[in-house]
């Protein structure tokens, strides 16, 4: 399955992949930090920034995949053909298809371990993430609304700021509407799920009830909570679609359509997670059309310049067809499916003018 040749190929361009992915990880760890550090409060200082970057880690590397796949390829076939030795393989009898197949061999184990990351990996971590920085912060008062969930239960709204791996809520906010008047607004630090009685008990309430005479306020160290949301669907609720796995998207999809609420963000996701084998199989054949095809004689500063450049092209093409498919009512999939092809066509047609 694999000659002299194939095995060649596939060490320099999966060292260089390594060493891309390595230094993007890198690159953006080091950012990140910069960034929190503006949001240093509480508990939540410069060590807790670090390990919550840390935890965060297998998320990271599965975002930067394909760049590190895209850039990869082209500094590895590149550093290969400025030293002449694809000429030599070539010279000995090697086609350019033959070349491009010994390049995606090696990629099927990129794609095993960038597939398992993000389906096991990355959800446990992003949820251990997410619960260990709103409970740094959580002592400076309620947990902001821009992260979390939000979930609507007969005539109550409900914030939910983070959920641990072991059934605890972290930062649940209620408010209670009477029709259109909010009659009361609470916050609870924690929620505990107990399996046998299949309800929550609330920690740490305080609870202000909007009255025609003012506001009453009241504390309770803990209260019980009767709901239909289980642990595993408020998972759902609170966890962002693109770190959650593929089985969790397609529950989460089809509830949503079930309830009638728009799920073309979770499919989005699902078929994004599906088909990144191809996504990552279009970029390898991008990569091998610039060192093999027109840009094969530019310097290889240029080459990863352009290789940027569709790589860029690639991930703004999916995101603006995203909220396409919500305003012309096509389906997510193709969201997904025409940067693909876009891919591959612009590949082969790169390859072709080599004859």
């Amino acid at each position: 399955m694999f000659d002299r040749f194939d095995r060649y190929v596939a060490r320099n361009v999966l060292a260089a992949m390594l060493i891309t992915q390595f230094t993007l990880l890198s690159l953006d760890f080091t950012i990140s930090f910069i960034n929190e550090l503006g949001d240093t409060r509480g508990d939540y200082g410069p060590l807790s920034i670090l390990v919550y970057l840390a935890i965060r880690l297998p998320w990271r590397f599965y975002s930067y995949a394909p760049v590190a796949v895209l850039l990869g390829a082209l500094l590895g076939l590149g550093a290969m053909a400025s030293s002449n030795e694809l000429t030599a393989m070539r010279a000995a009898g090697r086609s350019i298809g033959r070349l491009i197949w010994g390049v995606m061999k090696p990629l099927a184990l990129v794609v095993i371990v960038t597939m398992a990351v993000g389906e096991w990996l990355v959800p446990q971590a992003e949820q251990a993430a997410k619960a260990y920085r709103t409970e740094r912060i959580q002592g400076q008062g309620a947990i902001s609304a821009v992260s979390g969930g939000w979930q609507i239960e007969g005539q109550d709204v409900y914030h939910f700021g983070a959920i641990r791996s072991d059934n605890v809520l972290i930062g649940v906010t209620r408010y209670h509407y009477d029709e259109d008047r909010l009659v009361s607004a609470s916050y609870a630090d924690r929620g505990i799920w107990n399996a046998d009685e299949r309800r929550w008990r609330l920690e740490g309430v305080r609870e202000t009830s909007f009255e025609d005479s003012g506001t009453v306020s009241e504390r309770y160290d803990v209260l019980d909570w009767q709901t239909s949301f289980d642990p595993q669907f408020l998972t759902l609720v609170i966890m962002d679609p693109d770190t959650q796995s593929i089985g969790s998207l397609w529950r989460f999809a089809h509830y949503q359509d079930d309830q009638g609420v728009n799920s073309n963000t979770s499919w989005l996701y699902f078929w994004q997670k599906v088909l990144q084998p191809l996504a990552l199989a279009g970029l390898v054949l991008v990569a091998a059309s610039f060192v093999f095809g027109p840009l094969r004689s530019v310097a290889a500063g240029t080459r990863v310049f352009y290789g940027v450049i569709v790589g860029l092209s690639f991930k703004y093409l999916q995101d603006l067809l995203a909220p396409s498919s919500i305003l012309f009512g096509f389906s997510p999939v193709w969201a997904v499916v025409i940067p693909i092809f876009a891919c591959f066509a612009f590949g082969t047609y790169l390859l072709r003018r080599t004859g």
